[in-house]
């Protein structure tokens, strides 16, 4: 999502939970007295969920950012192993194959910078698979000349992982929360700000949302 398209749905988010706040105080008022028969359960469980509901979403998120960060890790060794393991090739043969190893940095770091943009974020990628065929191409050609069969495995199982770990990372930036979990996460505020509201509908009108058990237990205090 592009910067605009958050922001977007931060004050859509916000402002329905304020057209459902004013809602519930509007049902509240009139009727007076309806949050007295088993209400306040029902609005704790809902907040609750809501609550359980973002532990559980931040908690992923957290988990997934650490194994992306991880994988930036692991790609630089391997393409750092890929470019060391050129001197084993011929030496008419190194050249060159640095200079596609330097393009292909260029696109994978052009790649993360433009993934907010998906045409050009595509643009990159497929730059990217075209310079890993001309990569292996040049590599099969170089360890034929070499003939030494080591050599070969080493330089060949370099590449192969190189280019492994960047199918892993872009697989790694698709992986989201399933869609039903976003749909509860713009729904449950709503439905929270409507209960919170129809619960605040027989009080003053207050900026901060206080239970049916505080009210409670504040009037009983003041009684002793």
């Amino acid at each position: 999502m592009t910067t605009f398209q958050i922001v977007l749905v931060v004050v859509l988010l916000f402002a329905g939970m304020i057209s459902f706040l004013e809602l519930g105080l509007w049902l509240g008022r009139r009727n007076p007295g309806g949050t007295e028969t088993g209400f306040s359960a029902l609005s704790g469980a809902v907040f609750a969920l809501m609550g359980l509901l973002l532990a559980f979403t931040f908690s992923g998120a957290g988990a997934r950012y650490d194994a992306k960060r991880q994988l930036v890790v692991e790609e630089s060794n391997d393409i750092g192993t890929a470019y060391l393991r050129i001197d084993l090739l011929p030496p008419a043969r190194q050249q060159p194959l640095r200079e596609s190893l330097r393009r292909y940095l260029d696109t994978r770091v052009a790649y993360y910078r433009n993934l907010g943009d998906a045409n050009a974020a595509k643009a990159e990628m497929a730059q990217t698979e075209a310079l890993q065929r001309d990569i292996w191409s040049q590599a099969i050609v170089a360890c034929r000349e070499g003939g030494s069969n080591t050599t070969n495995t080493l330089v060949l199982s370099s590449l192969n992982t190189m280019f492994d770990i960047a199918t892993t990372r872009a697989l790694a930036t698709q992986m989201h929360p399933p869609g039903v979990v976003f749909v509860l996460l713009a729904v449950l505020p709503w439905i929270c700000s409507l209960l919170a509201g129809y619960e605040a509908g027989d009080r003053s009108r207050s900026l901060l949302h206080r239970s049916e058990e505080r009210r409670v237990g504040k009037e009983c205090r003041s009684r002793w």
